[in-house]
C-alpha cells in the first residue's frame, strides 16, 4: 500500500523495480495517481528461477503541478538463498557421481571461533539447512580430524553437495569447506552463506 502524506495531489506515481541475480519481473505495477492523504494498492510478481541469492531495487517515482519528477529510493530486498534449500537424502554412490560430474566448485577455508570439530560441523549442517551423509559412528571418538558429505536438494530440484574437512589443533579449527553444484550460482551463494555463519556469537 502507497500513501501519499502531503496535501497535493501526485500524479504518474510508479514503482519501478530491478532485479539482480536469477530473478524476472514478470508483472510491471501500473502508474497511476494519488490525492492528498490518499492510498493505493499495487502489487508486482517477481519469478524466482534459480537458487541463487538476489536483490530487488526498487524507486518510486512521481509527479506534482510543482515539479516534473520526483524520486524516492527505496531499500534493497535481499532473496536468501536459505529459503530454497531443503535437507535431502542420497547414498554414497549418487553423492560420488554427482560430485565427479559437476562442474562448479567454490572452495572455502575454514575461519571460526568454534573450537571442537563435531561442535563446528553441527553448526555448519544448521546454518546451511543440510543434511550431514556421513553416519554419526563415524563421526564419533576424539582424533581432532573430521571428514563428512553434506546434500541439500533446492525447491527448484537443484542438488548441493558439500564436503567439509577439517581438523583441530591447539584448540583451533582449520581446513576447507568445498561445495559443488551444476549451476555456479548455488556454489557461489551457499559459499558465501558458510562464509558468514563459520563463527558463533559469544
Amino acid at each position: 500500500t502507497m500513501i501519499n502524506r502531503t496535501e497535493e495531489p501526485l500524479q504518474n506515481v510508479m514503482l519501478e523495480l530491478s532485479t539482480m541475480g536469477d530473478l524476472k519481473l514478470v508483472e510491471r505495477p501500473q502508474p497511476f495517481s494519488l490525492p492528498p492523504f490518499g492510498s493505493h494498492n499495487l502489487r508486482a510478481s517477481i519469478k524466482v528461477s534459480s537458487t541463487e541469492t538476489g536483490v530487488i531495487f526498487g524507486n518510486i517515482v512521481y509527479e506534482t503541478a510543482r515539479s516534473d519528477r520526483n524520486v524516492i529510493v527505496l531499500n534493497d530486498v535481499h532473496i536468501d538463498i536459505m529459503d530454497y534449500i531443503i535437507p535431502a537424502t542420497c547414498s554414497d554412490t549418487a553423492f560420488r557421481s554427482m560430485w565427479a560430474e559437476f562442474e562448479w566448485e567454490n572452495k572455502v577455508a575454514v575461519s571460526t571461533n568454534i573450537t571442537d570439530v563435531r561442535k563446528y560441523l553441527d553448526h555448519i549442517v544448521t546454518s546451511t539447512n543440510m543434511k550431514c551423509l556421513t553416519p554419526p559412528s563415524a563421526l564419533d571418538g576424539e582424533c581432532g580430524f573430521l571428514a563428512a558429505n553434506l546434500y541439500a536438494k533446492s525447491v527448484f530440484g537443484e542438488d548441493a553437495l558439500v564436503n567439509v574437512s577439517i581438523e583441530s589443533n591447539d584448540g583451533e579449527i582449520s581446513g576447507f569447506i568445498r561445495i559443488r553444484s551444476k549451476t555456479q550460482g548455488i556454489a557461489l551463494s551457499l559459499g558465501d552463506k558458510i562464509t558468514l555463519k563459520q563463527s558463533i556469537e559469544i
